[in-house]
């Protein structure tokens, strides 16, 4: 398995070109293609899995809806919201989706505890949840072997959105952020934590940082 990581930061973007160019660099990658983790930060948006009920849309008003291939029910993205899309060709690093997930909402679970903030991951609801609420929410979308998609963290947002779904198709779900639960003055840093930590769980320390989408994925998102 490669030793080194990609960290891509691309600041605040839309959403369908991001996905776009999500599928764009999966569909293109080769075996020697590098892992890598895109930072993102979305403008309002609703998000609906592949699975999605129609009636866990409760009254999104002007904040688009968008039906994208991902697992899972309906979620929301907003500004304030740190979103890692996790490219990794699961086959090379012979990870299984469910060490995947693991992965993902442990390192969420150890950012948290270096806050002094206790999470925990529900076998049976992925994602991770701070005293019965949601803080950080898991979607992954796998194609011959590579995966795309990832995870939000919820760190200084508006939170009321969340009140016009069923976060992730749990009516009544309570959702959190780490701004009410810790002092977070600094959201760069708790990127730069979140993205070292993902790196550790997955096994992966070593990275190297560039900015902007890769040619191939922007040529695609410049389509939409």
């Amino acid at each position: 398995m490669p030793g080194i990581l990609v960290w891509r930061r691309l600041g605040r973007q839309p959403y369908i070109p991001v996905w776009t160019a999500m599928r764009a660099f999966s569909a293109a990658r080769n075996p020697d293609t590098p892992d890598e983790l895109w930072l993102v930060e979305h403008p309002p948006v609703y998000t609906q899995g592949l699975n999605g009920k129609p009636e866990h849309l409760l009254h999104p008003g002007d904040i688009p809806v968008v039906a994208t291939d991902r697992g899972g029910q309906v979620t929301y993205h907003g500004p304030g919201q740190l979103v890692v899309y996790c490219l990794i060709d699961l086959t090379r690093a012979e990870l299984g989706i469910r060490e995947l997930v693991s992965a993902l909402e442990n390192a969420v679970i150890d950012l948290l505890a270096g806050y002094g903030v206790a999470a925990i991951a529900r076998a049976e609801a992925p994602g991770v949840y701070v005293a019965g609420q949601k803080i950080a929410s898991l979607g992954l979308r796998v194609r011959r072997g590579r995966a795309y998609h990832g995870l939000s963290l919820n760190v200084a947002m508006d939170l009321e959105p969340f009140s016009r779904i069923n976060p992730c198709g749990y009516p009544g779900l309570g959702v959190t952020q780490l701004c009410d639960l810790a002092q977070v003055d600094d959201p760069d840093t708790v990127a730069t934590a979140l993205l070292q930590a993902l790196g550790r769980r997955l096994g992966r320390p070593r990275y190297r940082e560039v900015h902007g989408l890769p040619a191939i994925a922007l040529q695609e998102s410049n389509h939409v």
